[in-house]
């Protein structure tokens, strides 16, 4: 089943499944309500009800986490009244971000109790090929690093992020453009 790319609606967990979420689909999970994300935040809530009834064993990286918790910050950044009048990094070293950091960090701490760390494994990767991937202008890092730490440990990505496509790691997904 490598390489394929499915609706993850449609797929059926099992307790065998050994899965990696991508920083997208716990942000759709977990994350702060963005108008227009209703469908896909439903499609991947519910594999993620379906995943939990399963036991399929569910995995994450310390770059998912770093994600995670960065993407939290802006967004608050970018709602917040201080955005036009501050950057991001004064923003983070400010009084307002202090009230809001607590609330990060419990949300983080949510996934982690529903997930199993993995180390992404950067002595085995061929870095040089990575790099030179990225140097072709048409690739993530991380999206790179993630992919071949699937790979190497078998697990299936759940992902929205079209930048996985034919990547020779199963996919499920409700994002349109993988699918077709």
């Amino acid at each position: 089943m490598a390489g394929e790319v499915l609706h993850v609606k449609d797929y059926r967990f099992t307790s065998h499944d050994d899965l990696f979420l991508d920083a997208n689909v716990w942000l759709y999970i977990h994350g702060p309500q963005r108008p227009g994300q209703g469908r896909r935040r439903d499609h991947y809530s519910n594999a993620f009800r379906r995943i939990l009834e399963a036991e399929s064993r569910v995995y994450i990286d310390v770059i998912v986490l770093s994600e995670i918790i960065n993407r939290w910050a802006r967004f608050h950044y970018q709602e917040s009244d201080y955005a036009p009048q501050m950057g991001f990094k004064t923003f983070r070293d400010s009084a307002a971000f202090k009230l809001i950091a607590p609330s990060i960090a419990a949300d983080t701490r949510r996934i982690l109790n529903q997930c199993s760390p993995m180390e992404s494994g950067f002595t085995k990767l061929d870095v040089d090929a990575l790099t030179t991937e990225y140097g072709q202008g048409r690739a993530d890092f991380n999206d790179q690093v993630i992919r071949e730490a699937c790979k190497r440990s078998g697990l299936k990505l759940v992902t929205d992020d079209a930048d996985f496509a034919g990547d020779g790691v199963t996919i499920l997904t409700a994002n349109g453009r993988l699918l077709n």
